[in-house]
């Protein structure tokens, strides 16, 4: 048998990670998956891409939903992250018999958009960006949230799972706090964003995870008035 190269490093895997974290019930093993897939997408980590693609179906993700979560990502973490997720996902998709009709369609009749949650969020970029970055503002609106947002295979409080847990992941605290009332307007409960930033210490980082705990909280202590 193999010495492993760094044996506490398999302790803490094991011992924390797969017996603790993933047994926690703060989220689903669902959400887990897709909390460490979004990870893993963000920050380019494609070595341990299949063995997570092949749990996140086994844990009942779609591959809809998985082709559509590396579709989200392509768009906040760089088309390049996407393009390199997309070849180890086809792979897996291969192995396990997926076919193409099983993945998100490139075209699909959009959900409803909330107008005046949209006006409110457009006014506040707008306020934000400024009259020298009029075309970001437009190309946010119009690639963004009147369509990516809306596409059907991925629910919103997906979208704003997999958003988040990129937004941590990558360490952009900046942007944090809209995505974070988003998601909580999405349905996610304090408990599992709290359980999102808690799993991807072991994913990214804790220095990540610790950041992004300051910013949760100040949203969680405003939206409790």
């Amino acid at each position: 048998m193999e010495t492993p190269l760094t044996p506490v490093l398999e302790q803490y895997s094991k011992r924390f990670l797969e017996n603790r974290l993933w047994n926690n019930p703060s989220l689903s093993p669902r959400d887990r998956s897709i909390v460490t897939v979004a990870a893993l997408v963000a920050t380019t980590q494609t070595a341990s891409m299949p063995e997570q693609v092949a749990l996140a179906l086994d844990n009942g993700v779609k591959p809809s939903e998985l082709s559509e979560l590396v579709a989200h990502l392509s768009l906040y973490t760089g088309l390049a992250n996407g393009n390199a997720a997309a070849v180890v996902m086809r792979k897996v998709f291969a192995e396990r018999g997926v076919a193409a009709d099983q993945m998100a369609p490139a075209t699909a009749e959009l959900l409803p958009l909330n107008e005046a949650a949209e006006a409110t969020r457009a006014a506040r970029v707008a306020k934000n960006l400024g009259i020298q970055f009029q075309e970001l503002q437009d190309l946010t609106t119009d690639v963004l949230f009147k369509d990516l947002w809306l596409r059907p295979a991925l629910a919103p409080k997906d979208r704003s799972l997999v958003t988040v847990s990129a937004l941590v992941s990558t360490g952009r605290t900046a942007q944090l706090t809209s995505h974070i009332n988003l998601g909580m307007d999405n349905g996610l409960t304090d408990g599992q964003i709290a359980g999102a930033i808690t799993h991807l210490a072991f994913y990214t980082g804790w220095p990540n995870a610790m950041s992004a705990v300051t910013v949760a909280n100040e949203v969680f202590e405003k939206r409790r008035g």
